[in-house]
């Protein structure tokens, strides 16, 4: 069944419908690795070996090995050299690509590093002063590599992105709804399957098939996050890089909380860009979900190298 919500400006946070499809995973890989990200994440300074990150989340080294390797393409020590804090400082200046040091340690050379191809196009200024009044936005829940995905779509594209754990898909649509509250909202994962199938999909990234995205927020934002856009995968910028490219050196702090306010995440890819010693700075879905995406970024390129 289809639900319909009309959103109007007296209200101050839109209410979530109620689930209309059960979108539960049939197992755990996510959550096991999302744990084994965090260990690596806090513990990084001392290289913990397969064995730990087994014993710390409940796996054997032999399942851990294959689990991890299967979801991210590379497995837990190459993660651990390619996104631990202290390679990405070496990593970045400005510009520098974030996984060189993973190169160094054995890693060959990135080859044709494939990215989502995308077009785009920002909504008029008037529909995000409207916040969104006239819009009718359809949503689903999905799984991905990254935990649930809300994905979010208008009849010219993709408008919106989101992730979080199972049980926490009301607080990520209050989220997400509450930045265009006068729009419509529809339950429609019919609609939003496909945008779903290729945005995980690295083998359905195709130029003569272009992504869709339409971007909702002010001309600032949408600046800073067409600068995303043409950060390629496996590379990373400061704030400040993406500042100066956009003709506003001195507005890096702009940009991060431009950065902060994208709401089309892994599509527009805000997890690469960092601070201004190249440490991985914060994520509005979870440092350690951004740490997870740069790993599985990783991955991608190197079976690509």
């Amino acid at each position: 069944m289809t639900m319909q919500m009309n959103l109007n400006a007296a209200m101050p946070m839109p209410v979530a419908p109620i689930l209309q499809n059960d979108i539960t995973p049939d197992g755990d890989d996510y959550e096991i690795v999302r744990r084994a990200v965090e260990k690596i994440s806090l513990d990084y300074r001392d290289q913990p070996s397969l064995e730990e990150l087994a014993e710390a989340v409940g796996e054997t080294p032999t399942g851990l090995q294959k689990l991890f390797t299967r979801w991210a393409g590379l497995s837990p020590k190459a993660f651990l050299q390619a996104v631990t804090i202290d390679h990405a400082r070496r990593l970045l200046d400005s510009g520098m690509p974030l996984l060189e040091a993973s190169y160094e340690l054995g890693m060959s050379g990135p080859g044709r590093l494939h990215d989502l191809f995308v077009t785009h196009e920002a909504m008029s200024p008037g529909t995000y002063k409207s916040r969104g009044e006239g819009l009718t936005i359809r949503y689903g829940y999905h799984i991905s590599p990254f935990g649930v995905a809300l994905v979010m779509v208008t009849d010219r594209g993709l408008a919106g992105l989101s992730f979080n754990d199972a049980g926490e898909e009301r607080a990520a649509f209050a989220d997400m709804a509450g930045r265009w509250p006068n729009a419509a909202y529809v339950e429609d994962m019919a609609a939003t399957a496909p945008y779903a199938a290729r945005i995980f999909d690295p083998a359905r990234w195709r130029a003569d098939q272009p992504l869709r995205v339409v971007m909702i927020g002010t001309d600032f934002q949408v600046r800073v996050w067409q600068a995303l856009l043409r950060i390629p995968m496996g590379k990373a910028r400061t704030y400040s890089a993406i500042a100066g490219e956009i003709g506003a050196p001195k507005a890096s702090r702009a940009v991060g909380a431009a950065c902060g306010a994208n709401p089309i995440s892994f599509v527009v890819p805000c997890h690469r860009a960092l601070g201004k010693s190249g440490a991985l700075t914060g994520y509005h879905w979870g440092l350690t979900r951004k740490r997870a995406i740069l790993g599985w970024e990783a991955g991608q390129v190197a079976a690509d190298r």
